[in-house]
């Protein structure tokens, strides 16, 4: 791969599409597109190594290698056998497929990822009499094939684990929000580290933590390694100046970003979650109940993801107009911004929302509404 300007692409969540897009620009990725889930972009390995490292919305950085029609599986086999894969891989490393299916045809992802393995495996076999092995785990080489329909893409997948995986989330409670929908959230209500942040229902605090890295210019790959890294072509010594000019460009929080929540043991993962982060020191962290809380400073922001009650059932109305019932109580001066996949309960809140934006939380349609509440107004 010389050094000139290629196609990637970058894979987001349905609503964050074109957060990614101003993210990818700041970079200086050239030539970029929205599209479904996903921005399309040119650039160099300056560029792909800067997208894995900062961006905060991507899951994915993919490098496309080859586009092709296929009217059946023995189709895909023979096209994806063609590909020089020499190129990328060596014949003494490892490889591994990820597939992303939809289509009519080709019904089972499973089954194609397993066709493409097939046809690398055997393109090494026919040239050199010998092929690299599949390691599922940590391959050297992440190989992707996406399917639309009969319309197929193999790519390098240079991010190797998805983005999301920040490097310090280990305990898990019950569904937690995903890291990069978690950095979304708070990039699509406009905060950048100005005014005080507070999560009165923070869970495992992943909210807190993406809030933290914003705030401070953290760039959210900078505890982890990438598959780019076992690439033949990687340039480590222009990674490791990358790395050192963003670990330079953090800054101070000026802020209080505080969180809270009525689990004891969500607490507990959200210190533990936070020292991993190495912002610790930055978040403030209580057990406590919302209805309890005191506004931090003026003019603050609430981000929250209460619970959609799939699990608390009658009582989610009563919490939610709680909820509303305690903004207008104690909050005034706040912008509040409720993330919810319970589109009723969310109108037991009883206050008129001044923006909702649609996003999905796994497979649940969610929004995000904002409450703006003006000072010195008590309903």
């Amino acid at each position: 791969m010389a050094d000139q300007d290629f196609k990637m692409t970058a894979k987001t969540f349905f609503g964050l599409e074109e957060l990614l897009k101003e993210e990818l620009l700041a970079i200086g990725a050239r030539n970029v597109k929205a599209v479904n889930r996903a921005v399309t972009f040119e650039g160099d390995k300056e560029i792909l190594y800067k997208a894995n490292l900062h961006v905060r919305t991507a899951l994915k950085i993919l490098l496309p290698i080859k586009n092709f029609r296929a009217r059946n599986e023995e189709d895909l086999y023979e096209k994806t056998k063609k590909v020089n894969w020499a190129k990328y891989i060596d014949v003494d490393g490892t490889f591994a497929i990820d597939s992303t299916v939809w289509s009519d045809t080709f019904t089972h992802s499973k089954y194609v990822a397993l066709k493409v393995k097939d046809a690398i495996a055997d393109h090494f076999s026919e040239v050199f009499r010998r092929r690299p092995n599949v390691n599922v785990q940590s391959p050297d080489v992440l190989v992707h094939i996406h399917v639309s329909q009969r319309e197929c893409i193999l790519s390098l997948d240079s991010s190797g684990e998805s983005l999301h995986r920040r490097g310090y989330r280990s305990e898990q409670r019950q569904a937690p929000l995903n890291e990069v929908l978690a950095a979304g959230l708070i990039m699509l209500t406009g905060w950048k580290g100005e005014r005080p942040f507070l999560d009165p229902m923070c869970g495992s605090g992943t909210l807190l933590v993406e809030a933290a890295m914003i705030a401070s210019n953290t760039p959210p790959g900078l505890k982890r390694k990438f598959a780019f890294m076992n690439w033949k072509d990687y340039d480590r010594r222009l990674f490791n100046q990358i790395f050192r000019e963003a670990k330079r460009n953090r800054k101070e929080i000026e802020v209080p970003i505080v969180g809270s929540d009525i689990d004891r043991a969500a607490i507990d993962i959200s210190y533990a979650n936070a020292e991993r982060s190495g912002l610790d020191e930055d978040l403030r962290i209580s057990k406590n109940s919302f209805f309890d809380r005191k506004p931090i400073g003026e003019n603050g922001i609430i981000v929250c993801n209460p619970p959609y009650g799939e699990r608390i059932g009658k009582d989610i109305e009563e919490l939610y107009k709680k909820m509303g019932d305690k903004l207008k109580q104690d909050f005034s001066g706040y912008d509040a911004w409720i993330f919810s996949g319970n589109m009723k309960a969310l109108k037991y809140v009883g206050l008129r929302p001044s923006k909702k934006i649609q996003l999905y939380n796994g497979s649940i349609e969610c929004r995000l509404a904002k409450y703006e509440m003006y000072k010195g107004a008590k309903a």
